[in-house]
């Protein structure tokens, strides 16, 4: 899937925050290598260069033009192109951290104790994932999609629950990590313009099933999408729209 920078950067400073969150939380006081697991467009590597700017700190991510972003936003970093499911550093970092792309993978199963196994002993992986699915934003995507004639091409590509709940996660990994921190966190997202939340999804979830249809199809999906969002979301007195969004967070310490 190509991935529209500009388009997920729209809401960069919402987008941000719950990686901020997550960063002081680390436990950590000055890692010789960080692996960014998903690092979009190095926004967020931009924060942990700042924080530890000693660092070796390497970019992973799927998307050339994400990455070309990121040359150009942190030059020092290392910056590679692969699949974040498979990617094995060479020698084990101190820090495996990923925000907001682990949801894009599935077995979660196997890829998590997979993850910890790479980090150093005595390492950290740190994970944020949305954990929004429940919610009217995914749930009228997830409707919509298998309620029109475009039912049979977006079935393959919908992932109506890719996150599963915390306690899956804690009985999965509490075996395998000296420590573990597992925590949601509920954004009161306050976002301007027609039908904003149309437009965040487009950035993220959305954007595999538009991405699965040819015109007439795309336009008709989107607006029966769109109209659905309206009635969920509608502007408050000022215009203003409200979006909660709930989040994930996972710390091992290994």
């Amino acid at each position: 899937m190509a991935w529209d920078p500009a388009q997920y950067l729209k809401f960069s400073g919402e987008r941000l925050q719950p990686a901020l969150d997550l960063i002081a939380r680390i436990p950590l006081v000055a890692p010789a290598s960080i692996v960014d697991l998903g690092c979009g467009a190095g926004n967020v590597a931009q924060v942990l260069a700042a924080r530890w700017p000693d660092t070796e700190l390497t970019g992973v991510d799927s998307s050339a033009d994400m990455l070309a972003k990121a040359r150009v936003a942190l030059p020092i970093a290392h910056w590679v192109e692969a699949d974040i499911g498979r990617y094995r550093p060479t020698t084990p970092p101190d820090l495996i951290f990923s925000n907001a792309a682990l949801h894009w993978l599935d077995d979660h199963a196997a890829l998590f104790p997979r993850l910890l196994g790479l980090a150093k002993p005595g390492g950290v992986v740190a994970v944020q994932m949305p954990r929004n699915h429940g919610a009217p934003s995914h749930r009228a995507m997830a409707e919509a999609a298998r309620e029109g004639p475009w039912a049979k091409l977006l079935a393959p590509v919908l992932r109506e629950s890719p996150v599963a709940e915390p306690a899956f996660y804690h009985d999965l990994l509490r075996p395998l990590a000296k420590a573990l921190d597992i925590w949601e966190t509920e954004y009161l997202h306050v976002l301007e313009g027609d039908n904003p939340v149309v437009a965040w999804t487009k950035g993220t979830a959305l954007k595999p099933l538009l991405d699965a249809l040819s015109e007439p199809l795309r336009g008709a999906f989107e607006a029966d999408y769109a109209k659905r969002i309206r009635a969920a979301y509608p502007p408050r007195g000022d215009g203003r729209t409200l979006f909660p969004f709930r989040r994930l967070f996972i710390l091992a310490r290994m």
